[in-house]
């Protein structure tokens, strides 16, 4: 890792740094955390170049929270729009901002320049193959409700998106846990991505797979997770993609084999379309308590950026451990 802390890939975590992280965001949401203002005197900047209504809430709130002023941009401020090369901007800034937190939609390898290049601590708050922050908050999830991640068997339904991908690079370095992906056919993870999150999991003791079709039936599982079918952003090569995607909706079917499993989904949603409104509004659906826990989470990742401790030993024994 370099001298810079930074989070624009999940990779870029070291084991202890995962750890901490999620370990401090069950913290912030059980309500036991010691607050403080790490972040006081410090600018964050927050730049998203395509919609958001969690991300973006939970990052600017984090750093309010944590003493700092924000500045934000949005798809429209930055002169990247008349032309100027993304290194200039990013050199600009990291002359400017302490941090700054950005959703680009782009390839990843522009915030990595960004940080590696210009010494600017960047969070990545989505690029097109990976959205490492909605994964810490999704194990902050399952943490916070399960009390530990050991054994647990999660089951995504549906595109091998950057969320997908997140939670695959997450859960393939729990060990223990095993994580099942029912991708449409030509719509599954990178196979770059999928090929690192397998890797990891041989050496952690998961199980990270993926299968193209719903039958046989997918059972014995302790979360159900799906996403919307239509990535923000993105669009679909294949004009009848919808009847491709269609066995692939989460319905209360799956629960003939997972009873007690919870429901799990980043948000937005389309009810009816990749979840009916039965799951997603029932009594099984944690998807609300995850989208708070965006908040949560962020506020760790913020201040694991920062440096500052992120546990207060009058903590410790209030949070589980892995």
């Amino acid at each position: 890792m370099s001298s810079v802390r930074k989070l624009v890939s999940l990779e870029d975590l070291g084991d202890d740094d995962l750890e901490q992280i999620v370990r401090r965001g069950v913290s912030h949401s059980a309500g036991t955390s010691v607050h403080r203002k790490p972040l006081a005197g410090q600018v964050v900047g927050v730049y998203f170049a395509m919609t958001s209504t969690r991300t973006r809430t939970a990052f600017w709130s984090s750093a309010l929270r944590l003493g700092a002023q924000v500045i934000s941009f949005g798809p429209g401020d930055l002169q990247t729009n008349t032309g100027e090369a993304a290194g200039d901007t990013g050199r600009v800034l990291a002359g400017m901002l302490d941090l700054l937190v950005a959703r680009t939609g782009q390839p990843t390898a522009e915030l990595q320049e960004w940080a590696d290049r210009h010494g600017l601590p960047v969070v990545n708050a989505m690029t097109a193959e990976e959205h490492p922050t909605q994964g810490l908050a999704d194990l902050t999830t399952m943490r916070r409700h399960f009390g530990s991640l050991d054994g647990l068997r999660v089951l995504y339904v549906g595109e091998g998106n950057n969320t997908a991908a997140a939670l695959a690079l997450a859960l393939g370095r729990t060990p223990g846990v095993e994580l099942e992906l029912r991708t449409p056919p030509g719509y599954g993870l990178d196979p770059l991505i999928l090929e690192r999150a397998q890797t990891h999991a041989g050496q952690y003791g998961a199980k990270v797979t993926e299968l193209h079709a719903m039958d046989p039936a997918p059972g014995g599982f302790d979360v159900v997770y799906t996403t919307r079918w239509q990535t923000t952003g993105t669009s679909k090569p294949d004009a009848d993609w919808r009847e491709t995607f269609r066995p692939f909706r989460v319905d209360r079917s799956l629960w003939k084999g997972s009873p007690d499993a919870v429901f799990l989904h980043d948000l937005p949603a389309h009810r009816g379309e990749e979840v009916t409104a039965e799951v997603l509004d029932g009594p099984m659906s944690l998807a609300f308590q995850q989208a708070e826990n965006k908040m949560h989470s962020a506020m760790a990742v913020l201040e694991w950026c920062h440096g500052a401790p992120m546990m207060n030993p009058a903590e410790t024994d209030e949070v589980s451990l892995r």
